[in-house]
């Protein structure tokens, strides 16, 4: 179950980097590096 969060939220995050073509705020900056970071310690620990 902690791989399948940690991949929906990498691959959230994944997506919502979509979002730096459109002129971002540092709240959304901030929010995709969390989840990145969350994916990828949920998948891969």
């Amino acid at each position: 179950m902690r791989r399948i969060c940690g991949l929906m939220l990498f691959c959230f995050a994944s997506g919502m980097a979509v979002l730096l073509f459109i002129p971002e705020t540092i709240f959304t900056i901030l929010f995709i590096v969390g989840c990145l970071v969350l994916g990828y310690n949920l998948f891969c620990c």
